[in-house]
């Protein structure tokens, strides 16, 4: 009985944390760019009474094991890169990756990080930042006396500045990838930072190389489908609910064998 109560209080605890990775996912809805993810369990050990393949006192074979688990233990939370929908902002800084990729950032130390939030701002100096201050890789500078920015597919900023007839090229978006971004660790701030898991990146232009392309005026949004994550909080919500009755069951049959004298 002591046993069932073990293995089903890992049942509960993995369940906990389930609901709190879908709990984040919901509170993440209308973060822009954000990512999903998603807990995977193992089985824990086993305790074998007899293996399978083992030889009898008669010289058979047992075709099956005879074992009893433990429980279960959470082995990851895999972060899903599926796309999210586009939104339509009006905003000339506003730019949404309609495929694979992330936006370079340089951090307050130096190093960089990435994400796929792309609602920028424009600073005093005309720098291109995120809504945190941090500016965007390749640093770029709008010029102050400019009337209009246009960021084409492929990541190149134009800008028609005052008095002039014709726009001119001020730089060029690059944007970076991985081969394993389910490895990638998240920092909080819509960032995400490379690790030995995720590889190194490689960067290009977007729409080469396997990169997507750019649209300005565009946000991406959260790729959180509500529907789908109150399903989940409800299994998980049945399956903590059924691990608690197995403690309860063991817990009655422990009495019942404790009693067994009176």
């Amino acid at each position: 009985m002591i046993k069932a109560m073990r293995t089903a209080a890992t049942g509960m605890a993995s369940q906990q944390m389930n609901v709190d990775n879908i709990a984040n996912n919901l509170a993440n809805v209308n973060t822009t760019g954000f990512k999903k993810s998603k807990i995977e369990f193992q089985d824990v050990l086993y305790q074998n009474f007899r293996r399978a393949g083992s030889i009898t006192a008669v010289g058979s074979e047992v075709p099956t094991e005879l074992a009893i688990g433990y429980g279960t233990r959470p082995a990851a939370t895999v972060r899903q890169f599926t796309a999210g929908t586009l939104q339509q902002t009006g905003n000339p800084f506003d730019i949404a990756i309609d495929g694979d990729g992330f936006f370079q950032i340089q951090r307050a130390d130096g190093s960089t990080a990435y994400t796929r939030d792309g609602a920028f701002k424009i600073t005093g100096e005309g720098r291109i930042v995120t809504s945190d201050g941090y500016f965007l890789i390749p640093e770029i500078t709008v010029p102050e006396d400019t009337i209009s920015v246009a960021i084409g597919k492929n990541g190149t900023i134009e800008v028609l500045q005052y008095g002039q007839d014709e726009a001119s090229e001020i730089g060029q978006i690059e944007l970076a990838r991985f081969i394993n971004p389910a490895g990638l660790s998240a920092i909080g701030r819509n960032l995400l930072i490379q690790t030995s898991a995720s590889g190194d990146p490689l960067t290009d232009v977007a729409g080469q190389s396997g990169l997507g392309e750019l649209n300005q005026g565009y946000l991406e949004m959260s790729n959180v489908n509500v529907v789908d994550e109150m399903v989940n909080m409800i299994v998980a919500q049945r399956a903590y609910e059924m691990n608690s009755k197995a403690i309860e069951t063991a817990d009655d049959m422990a009495a019942i064998a404790n009693n067994i004298k009176r």
